[in-house]
Order: structure tokens, then sequence, then C-alpha cells
């Protein structure tokens, strides 16, 4: 609930500070002493547009401070700890106002915007009358008063539960669905790559041996002639390497007899020749084991053009045409199988409708038995309230299952009748303002163990009554403020008699200035300003006792 308002330089108010409590507080002054300030402040508090006329005259800024207790608000904490502006069971929201710049809002001590002022301020203050904060005529707020009348948060959470499923299975159906052509085509393209590929035949390390295979036929005359010239030179031809070097050995074997220190180069000589002799007959080998076929130096490089040429065609190395075709193979898998998952996807996309669907109507069912209680009890009290012959009805009208959200099947609306003969019709379109805030009051009262929003604030809902109906206005304020913490502007003595507390407002006028205060009333000063109210500016002894008696009376309640 509220439990300190600070005004600065707002409209006619200098400076204001004002203490809230729990219960009924009622506000109350003479016409013009600026009694809509307040309501006024606290819009700009929560969200409203800001407007910098609104900015007292004379200075460059104005400012609103709202304190609040949450302890008993734990949507609030939630929204807050969501936000990352949580700060325990107090939060401090302000508002500052610029004459030549834009209005800045924080939420304990944190630059929030108006969209999140505004989104904080729904679940804190209700204000009913004619105002912008009227929650109870968004059909979100509509919906969501008749389903905690209802007490059925099983059901809601039910149905929201089996449509966040219900959804991702059918986005994930809904893309797989619209990927279909696509992957058809797709199927079709991998299918004729790895056709051709599949039918290169490529085997692994088969283009480096082509490569060697192709170097080896390109040069072979080059190689024939010159392992025959070495075949001549090392062992064959008449000048040899190796009779030379039996000559040598034959000439130190006669020269070692001699000194023996030569028949370690003669042993060298002598390996040497070995050497000679079977390098001799390694050409020899690997002449005899040329390939002379001449047509085979054709066939390789042919083979070789296929690879390169597969390989720009789809744009890789040749070296990874064997990798790419595993690619595409593994991608064709996938895609074949998608075709079974989406079948599988399908059905169980119906199962997760149906129970959708199931637990929808079961909702439904619930929401026009709780539609048909609260109508009752709505329009019993609009008599109760002067509103003799005014109806009230809940439509709870199921939309096709095309339609089905989060809350369900069901479009709820509020519909009233204000007078005998009058046509239901949206609480958005009744036009007398007086009649829009008592109806407020009536679905208040009639939902007050239910309702979320801590504080009410009712602004002048007394319009056009008296009397009897009066006091019946304040009796279910009263009855409110047992529960809820609630304002009310009034007029009315019997109303403000009703009230926990009470609050005057006062206009003056000092050195050509307009001030507005606001004061808390002490049991005497209550007297008199009811007396007032009853009396207008003579008050009597009469008039007194009078306020006196309505007051005792009031508290009784």
């Amino acid at each position: 609930m509220l439990t300190l308002i600070t005004v600065q330089d707002l409209v006619i108010v200098s400076r204001l500070e004002l203490e809230l409590g729990a219960g009924m507080t009622a506000l109350t002054g003479e016409t013009g002493a600026g009694k809509s300030i307040l309501i006024d402040a606290l819009g700009l508090a929560l969200g409203d547009k800001a407007d910098a006329s609104l900015i007292r005259s004379g200075r460059e800024r104005a400012e609103i401070s709202v304190d609040v207790a949450l302890a008993d608000n734990p949507p609030a904490r939630a929204w807050l700890a969501e936000q990352a502006l949580d700060d325990g069971d107090e939060c401090l929201i302000r508002r500052v106002l610029v004459r030549h710049g834009r209005a800045r809002a924080y939420i304990n001590g944190r630059a929030v915007s108006s969209a999140q002022l505004r989104a904080l301020g729904e679940l804190l203050v209700d204000i009913h009358g004619q105002h912008a904060h009227q929650s109870l005529l968004r059909p979100a707020a509509q919906r969501a008063l008749l389903d905690g009348y209802a007490a059925h948060p099983s059901l809601t959470s039910a149905v929201a539960e089996h449509y966040r499923h219900y959804r991702a299975l059918d986005q994930r159906w809904k893309t797989l669905t619209e990927a279909r052509a696509e992957r058809e085509e797709r199927l079709e393209l991998l299918r004729f790559q790895l056709d051709e590929l599949d039918a290169l035949e490529l085997g692994e390390h088969e283009l480096d041996a082509l490569d060697a295979e192709q170097r080896r036929l390109a040069n072979q005359g080059q190689l024939q002639a010159t392992a025959a010239a070495l075949v001549e030179l090392l062992y064959e031809g008449e000048q040899s390497l190796r009779d030379h070097l039996g000559r040598a050995s034959a000439d130190l074997g006669g020269l070692s007899a001699i000194d023996p220190r030569l028949g370690e180069t003669r042993e060298l000589i002598d390996g040497a020749t070995v050497q000679i002799e079977e390098a001799a007959a390694n050409l020899r080998h690997y002449l005899d084991g040329l390939e002379m076929d001449p047509t085979r130096l054709g066939v390789v490089e042919q083979r070789i053009g296929r690879i390169h040429d597969l390989a720009r065609k789809y744009r890789v190395a040749p070296e990874q045409l064997r990798a790419f075709a595993t690619e595409r193979r593994d991608e064709l898998v996938r895609l074949e199988q998608a075709d079974q998952s989406l079948e599988a996807l399908a059905g169980e996309r119906e199962q997760a409708r149906a129970a959708l669907l199931e637990r929808a109507e079961a909702l439904s069912v619930s929401r026009r038995k709780a539609a048909r209680q609260l109508s009752e009890t709505v329009t019993t009290t609009m008599q109760e309230l002067g509103m003799g012959g005014g109806r009230f009805q809940v439509a709870v009208d199921p939309g096709a299952a095309e339609t089905i959200g989060s809350q369900g099947l069901d479009r709820v609306a509020f519909l009233v009748s204000a007078n005998p003969g009058q046509p239901l019709q949206p609480l958005a379109k009744v036009a007398s303002g007086g009649e829009l805030s008592r109806i407020s009051l009536a679905i208040q009262v009639a939902t007050a163990e239910v309702g979320g929003v801590p504080t009410l604030v009712f602004d002048e809902v007394d319009v056009g009554i008296g009397g009897g109906v009066a006091e019946i206005v304040g009796r279910l304020l009263r009855r409110l403020g047992e529960n809820r913490q609630v304002l009310c502007v009034t007029h009315l003595a019997q109303v403000a008699a009703q009230a926990h507390r009470h609050l005057r407002v006062q206009k003056s006028a000092r050195q050509d200035e307009t001030f507005t205060q606001i004061d808390p009333l002490a049991a005497e000063q209550r007297i008199d300003e009811v007396a007032r109210m009853l009396g207008g500016t003579e008050i009597t002894a009469t008039t007194r006792a009078h306020a006196a008696e309505m007051l005792r009376l009031g508290a009784r309640e």
C-alpha cells in the first residue's frame, strides 16, 4: 500500500508531504480547492503522460515521490525482481517534470521508462473515476478479475502450460512444413551430386598416386635414356667405373705386398666396386619395369582432369572431394529422416492441441459459472447504489478453436445497463463518470477478496447521488477498506463520515500566489469538516451534533 506521497511545485501545490495508512481515507474540501491534484499527482507517479503545464508557475521543475510498502504485494515484488529493481519490502517511485526538457522517472533510485512506470503502477494502484487508470475497462483485466473471482488458478495454470507446450510443437511443425518444398529440392540436388561423386569412385590417396604416375609417364623417355646411360657408365661400357675400379684394386694388391698400409684402401675400392655393381643391377631392374604403353599417359591425364573438373564444379579443392561427398551423404540422411520426424511431430502436435482444448473448455465452464454469480452480485449492489433497474452482466463468449491462447478460448466482457430499458453495452461505453465510478465500486466490493491491486482510488463516486444511497456508498467503501487501502475523493458528508481517516484540502492565497495544502484531521476537526459538508458556510450547533452522530455511527459500521 501507499505510505507516503510527496509533491513539490505541482500546479498550485508548493510543498506537500502526506502520510497514508490502511483502511478508507476520505479526501474532502471546498469545490475548486484542488482535491483532484492528489489524484493527478498519483497518476503522474504511476506513468501518466507528463505535461510541463502542470509545473507550478514560476518554477522550472516539479517532483512527485511515492513510498510504497510491498510486504503484501507479491506480484509487484516479482515484477521488480524481474526488472532488477527490487529493493526489499519498500519501493520509492519518483517522477520529475522539467519545464524545458523531458520528464524523468525513477524506481528505487534507478532511471526507468514511462512504460515501466505504468507496468508497476498497474500492480500498485487502481484509480476509478474520470481518470486514465481504470483497469476495469481493459478486457485483460476483466478476464483476470473473473478468474480471480472464480478461484480456479489450477485451471488457468494448466491452460497456460499446455498452450506453451502446444505453441512450441506448433512452431517446430510449421518450420518443418514450410521448409518441406525447399527440402525436397535439396534432396533432389543431393542425390544428383552423390550419384556423380559416387560414379567417380575416387579412392583414398588416389589423386597423389595419379599425380606421381603422370609425372613418370610424361618423363618416361628421359628416365629410360638416363638410366640406360648410367648402366653403361657404371658397369657395361668399355671404360666403365667397374673396370677402372677393378684395375685399381689389382694395382693396390701388388703394392700392398710391399706396404701393407695400402690394404685398407684396396678394401674400400673393392667395397665401392660391389656397390656400383648393385647400383647397376637396380638400374637394369628399373629399366625392365618401365611401362612402354603409349596410351597409359592419356588415361591418367583424363582421370586427373575428371577429378579437377568435379572439384571446380563443387568449388572445393580436389583433395577435399571425398570429405565433400561424406558431408553431402550425412545431410541427405538427415533430410530423409526429417520427413519421418515431421510425421511424428504432427501426431504429437495434435495430441497437445486436443489436451489444450480439453482444459480450455473446463476453464470456460468454470468461468461461465462464476460469471453468473458475479453478474447477480454486482447487479444487486447497483440497486443499492441508486441505480435501480440497472443490470450488470459478465459475458463469456468462447472463440473458435483457432483463436485459442494462453488464457484459453474465451472473450470476457463486462456489460452494463445503467438504467431500466437501456441495452447492455460494454463498461467502457458508460457515458456518466459517476455511474462508471459506482459500477466500478460495486464490482470491487463483489471481488474485494480476490482483487490483486492493494490500493483503490475512487474519484467522486458520489456524483449525482445523495441521502440513503450516499450512506450506502460510504459503507461499501469502508467495507472495501477492511481488506484494501481505499482513498476516496468525495463531496458528501455521508461518505466522508464512514472513513477510517480524513484529509482536508484547502486553498489559500498569499502574496499574489495560490496554494493548496492537505491536512489530516483530528476528531474535532472531522466534526467541523463534516458539519461544513452538511450545512455549508453557516455551521450551527445542530449541524455539528448531526456531524458528530454521523461519525459515531460510521465508526460502528
